[in-house]
Order: C-alpha cells, then structure tokens, then sequence
C-alpha cells in the first residue's frame, strides 16, 4: 500500500474567442481526470484505513550516554538522536521546537538506577520555553540497591497531553534527592547499556527515550 498523492488542481486550457471541439475536449478531459483525483483521494481517506495516508507532526528521540546530576538540582534531560522527525526541530540545547500549534502528546522512559543503599526520589516534568507545564510533573521510588555490586532499575515512564505554539520549545526536566556522583556518592542516575550479546542477544537500552505527537488543533 503506497499513500495517496495530494490532487493538484490542473492548468486549463485557455479559451478561444470562438468555439473549438478540440479545446472543449481538452477542457471536459483536465476536469475528469482532476475529479478521478479528488474522488481516489477521498476514497483512500475515508476507507478503513484511511489513517494511513495521513501524516501529522511527531519526533523521536533519545540519548546515548548516562545522564547525571547532583542532589536536588533541576536538569535538562538530554537527546542526542532523533529517529522519526517531522514538524519539529531537535535543538542543540536538548529542547524540540513545534513548528505547528496544537494539541501534543508527550510519552517519556527514563532509565533510571539507584546504586544506593536506601530508595531514592526521581521527579521529571516538561516546560515550553523553560516555563514549568501546570500538572505535569510526575514522582517515582526508585529503590534500594539489591546488594553491595547490582543497582536498582527502575523506567520511570509517563505521558502527558499538553498544547504548544509554532515556534515554542519542549524541555523535560528531572531531579533527585539524591544523585550518583562518580567516586563520592551513590545514588540516582540515567543510565545507557550498549548491544550485548550475551548471555542473549539484545539491543542498547538509552538513557532516555521519548516522542511528541500530534493529537489535534488546539484552542
């Protein structure tokens, strides 16, 4: 199944002073085919899979390396690798700006892991244009180290329908009470696994993963 291509009005054939059999065929033919368009169009629309043919604004991001911060600091959760990208800009601050208003869905998974010995708190919220998004944010327990060498897992995942403006930004935001600091302290902390192949094969696991998509015109 291939998408439907977007109809096109024709360039009609200028009229004569006088009447022409040839240029009227002409005419009759541009407007028939023009029709067949609009009628294979709307059929392909509103079939039971018309959803397919059409597209709406989206991206899919995610991030590559661990993420850390220290305790009780707001920080930028990162992306450095867009899959799917259409209607927005991945910007080089970690940020995705709209370039079309209306109404969005946000669906996140942070990879979160606690290395301490007592569970931790991990808040993550969304702002546009670095302004907090009212009931947007979202608290997770991540627990306890399950012994001295393996750390807690925990994907703190949620969604969120918010409505933005061409030309606004998107940031996800997240805190901790306490953070992993390299050689000082354990604690909460985003973490990236690469491929393995044993003891079974199976892909990377980013640190972040998140998409935007369109949901409808807002207000």
């Amino acid at each position: 199944m291939s998408h439907s291509q977007p109809p096109k009005s024709p360039n009609l054939v200028l009229p004569e002073k006088e009447y022409l059999v040839p240029n009227e065929d002409q005419f009759r033919s541009q407007l028939r085919l023009y029709f067949n368009l609009l009628d294979t169009a709307f059929q392909d629309l509103l079939s039971d899979n018309g959803g397919y043919h059409i597209d709406f604004p989206k991206i899919e991001a995610s991030y590559s390396a661990n993420q850390t911060t220290t305790n009780n600091t707001v920080t930028k959760v990162l992306w450095d690798t867009a899959g799917v990208l259409s209607g927005f800009t991945l910007n080089a601050d970690s940020t995705a700006t709209a370039l079309y208003n209306g109404v969005y869905k946000i669906d996140y998974g942070l990879q979160a892991v606690n290395n301490a010995n007592t569970v931790h708190e991990l808040d993550v919220w969304l702002q546009i244009d670095g302004v907090d998004v009212p009931k947007s944010g979202v608290k997770f327990d991540v627990a306890a180290r399950k012994s001295a060498t393996v750390s807690s897992y925990l994907l703190a995942y949620s969604s969120l329908v918010f409505e933005i403006e061409a030309g606004q930004s998107v940031g996800l935001y997240w805190a901790t009470d306490q953070a992993y600091i390299a050689g000082s302290q354990d604690g909460v902390y985003l973490q990236t696994t690469p491929a393995q192949a044993s003891p079974f094969a199976r892909p990377s696991i980013p640190s972040a993963i998140g998409s935007i998509t369109y949901v409808g015109r807002g207000a």
